[in-house]
């Protein structure tokens, strides 16, 4: 039996050519999106690895029992920006020879040298020396090898110093041994991935792509279902026994899925390169990372073929039953109201959350993976009776004969009418999400960054990160050169410089939470910065929050009718403070901020480098997943809307080819091929309107929960973009539809009714 179902499906003429085709094309699609899935975790684990050593100093990150080296090395790990970009910056001052080396460098840089990634080396070439390649002086030794980058577009620089020079540096670690654990398994590690955030992005993705690839494999094999049972039929009552029936089956689908999965892996390899660019994480992967391993292989190489033969063999039930019972056939019943229950569990699940999110981040992971999975499922529950409801409308509302029988069949069989789009639903839920989500992610951070001063105002922080909580500052710097501070007033663009220095008395001062380590100064230079408020009447200096830019857009109510308040220190004393902070208005211009950053790492080298306002509020680990959410929301909706529309035109070219006879039969009878296929349009294009409008609506519904519950944000409305995009998928479904109609003057012949 097996030979004979070989037989039919590679020489049983056009149709079966046909079904094996769409059968291996939507298998290849699952396939390469199920391998792409699997590299992705793999590749995040590969890049995490190479992120290990810039956590060299945290105890937590060296392995136990790891050797010491005999020189140790002196190190300081901070980060830059130049033109929206940062850059990791790795200061090192070596003991002697034998000291510890990352990955990537042959060794330790010397005084005055440094070696830069190959991106920052072609930015370095593109920009002028004021405005970046100033801030590291000396002599490039060379570029660092992919071991010691995350990504090819990493930009990192090592920077060699003096022992003298970096051992009294704040925060300075004393280096022994090169970090291998990943913050997976370092909770203190602060630089690299954090698996739970990755495992929440790839779960949502793969959820939303494999909804509708599994729609579409399942229309893929279902392309001729009734005339493959009368077949299987005709097998039974010539004497072939269930079993027989059933291998025949199964070797049809285990071909198709044979093909489909060897086609999937070269379709994996072939766009590998491609998906590299897709930062998951933040950063680009090497392609190389985008890897298989030997279980991976044997679980897709082997369990797509078996979950296609034991498909085929669940769909053979009613002619294993009995074969008489394919002809002996009733319209279904009617769907009942309760299919909404699903679609309104996942509503309910979403919203239990608000005010009660988990935790921890696998907690969230399956509780909005629950939620949307329960909404996706529901809508396609749901979508025949929305179906049925569109139908009977339609009839109520029939004046022409086209409408009256499509109303008609859609409402004998509302499955069947909503199986054909309901692929392209699911996308329209799933694009609808994505873009809710992303679009009031973005309006949230522009919100907190449109005021000029956030995007021309750098702020220098020499604290160590206690500018913003209860206490004295860590550190702070005790002086800033005099003539540092004229060359940076001096620069073109600057308008003003701000000076903040630490309160000996530690004073506070409110923002409408906690309070908050205030600093000092200079009215005369606040008074040039004047989004930062203003001292009051007759004061020479004041106490300042200098951090209120990270939780608000404006000077707090209390401080901006009567400004800041008075400090009871003279310029004179104020001026032999320890600085810890340096505030910069410039003109707002690109060179110009570059050039005052420039300017203030050479003035206090080896500390925290000058952000912008903008920068400062804006969570880098956020922005990374930000721009993580936009590229992967891209990817969902692109690919989501194309196999749905593959899935859309198999599902039409299907139906026609079950229904061939009784169009040929109305053809005979008088019909005009031109109501017929008016009557194929309305089919799929009423049911596809009337659940595109819940789809829709469900998925702005599932953005705006989880926004409420995991972000605080409110949902904002899309943009244009997202209306254009809708239309153009709904547009390029009709549009589909329309493409099959040929089919049915070929399908609905004298001769098929003759045959048959």
């Amino acid at each position: 039996m097996i030979d004979f179902g070989l037989r039919l499906t590679l020489r049983g003429g056009r149709e079966a050519g046909v079904r094996l085709a769409v059968t291996a094309a939507a298998v290849t699609l699952g396939v390469g999106l199920l391998l792409a899935i699997l590299a992705a975790v793999n590749g995040v684990t590969t890049q995490n690895a190479r992120y290990a050593w810039l956590n060299s100093g945290i105890a937590e990150a060296t392995a136990p029992g790891a050797p010491a080296t005999p020189d140790p090395a002196w190190a300081t790990l901070g980060t830059d920006h130049y033109a929206g970009r940062t850059i990791t910056r790795v200061d090192v001052a070596a003991t002697g020879p034998r000291g510890p080396v990352p990955p990537g460098v042959p060794r330790l840089p010397g005084p005055g040298q440094y070696y830069v990634s190959p991106a920052l080396s072609r930015l370095l070439a593109g920009a002028p020396a004021s405005e970046l390649g100033d801030r590291f002086p000396g002599r490039r030794l060379g570029t660092i090898g992919a071991a010691g980058l995350p990504g090819p577009n990493f930009l990192v620089a090592i920077v060699g110093h003096t022992p003298g020079e970096l051992s009294s540096v704040p925060g300075v670690a004393r280096i022994t041994t090169i970090a291998t654990r990943t913050p997976g398994d370092c909770p203190n590690c602060t630089t690299g991935i954090r698996p739970d955030g990755v495992d929440l992005i790839l779960g949502v993705t793969a959820v939303a792509l494999l909804f509708p690839i599994l729609i579409f494999i399942a229309t893929a094999t279902r392309l001729s279902a009734a005339r493959r049972e009368q077949r299987f039929a005709t097998m039974r009552l010539l004497g072939a026994t269930p079993r027989q029936v059933a291998v025949v089956s199964a070797v049809e689908s285990t071909v198709g899925a044979l093909i489909g999965t060897v086609l999937g892996f070269g379709l994996f390899f072939a766009a590998r390169v491609p998906l590299s660019t897709v930062a998951i994480t933040g950063e680009r992967f090497y392609p190389g990372d985008l890897s298989l391993t030997g279980l991976d292989v044997a679980l897709v190489a082997v369990g797509v073929p078996l979950g296609a033969a034991i498909a085929a063999r669940l769909a053979l039930r009613r002619v294993r039953i009995s074969p008489l019972g394919v002809s002996r056939r009733a319209a279904p019943p009617a769907p009942r109201a309760y299919r909404l229950i699903p679609l309104a569990a996942g509503i309910g699940e979403l919203t239990w959350f608000l005010g009660r999110r988990p935790a921890t981040t696998g907690g969230q992971t399956l509780a909005y993976l629950t939620g949307i999975f329960l909404m996706m499922a529901g809508l396609v529950i749901a979508g025949t009776w929305l179906t049925m409801i569109g139908s009977r409308l339609m009839v109520g509302r029939a004046n022409r004969p086209a409408t009256l029988i499509a109303g008609r069949r859609l409402a004998d069989d509302p499955r069947a009418g909503f199986r054909a789009i309901n692929g392209l639903v699911l996308a329209l839920f799933v694009t609808s999400t994505a873009v809710g989500v992303i679009t009031t992610m973005v309006a949230d951070a522009g919100s907190r960054h449109r005021e000029p001063a956030a995007q021309d105002t750098l702020m220098a922080d020499y604290s160590g990160g206690w500018t913003s909580v209860l206490g004295v500052p860590r550190t702070s710097v005790r002086s800033v050169p005099e003539r540092s501070l004229a060359t940076l007033r001096a620069t073109p663009g600057i308008r003003q410089v701000m000076v903040i220095h630490t309160d000996p008395l530690g004073s506070t001062v409110e923002l409408g939470g906690p309070p908050t380590v205030a600093g000092l100064v200079s009215c005369r230079e606040l008074a040039g910065v004047a989004s930062f408020g203003r001292c009051p009447a007759g004061a020479q200096t004041a106490s300042i929050a200098p951090n209120f830019f990270e939780d608000t857009d404006s000077v707090p109510p209390l401080y901006a009718a009567q400004g800041w308040p008075a400090a009871a220190i003279s310029p004179a004393r104020l001026a032999t403070l320890p600085v810890q902070m340096i505030v910069v208005r410039t003109a707002g211009s690109g060179p110009v901020i570059e050039r005052a950053r420039t300017a203030l790492d050479r003035a206090v080298p080896y500390r925290s480098s000058a952000v912008t306002v903008a920068e400062n509020t804006a969570n880098e680990d956020s922005a990374k997943l930000l721009a993580s959410y936009q590229q992967l929301a891209g990817v969902v909706v692109l690919v989501s809307l194309g196999i749905a529309g593959c899935s859309l035109a198999a599902s039409v070219v299907g139906g026609l080819n079950d229904r061939r006879r009784p169009f040929s039969l109305l053809r005979l009878t008088g019909v005009p091929l031109s109501l017929l296929r008016r009557v194929v349009i309305l089919e799929s294009a009423v049911p596809l309107l009337v659940v595109a409008v819940v789809a829709s609506g469900a998925g702005f519904l599932a953005a705006g929960l989880f926004l409420k519950s995991q972000l605080h944000y409110t949902l904002r409305p899309p943009g244009a973009g997202y209306y254009l995009t809708v239309a153009v998928g709904l547009i390029a479904s009709l549009a589909v539809i329309a493409s099959t109609l040929p089919v049915l003057n070929r399908l609905t012949g004298p001769a098929t009714v003759r045959n048959e």
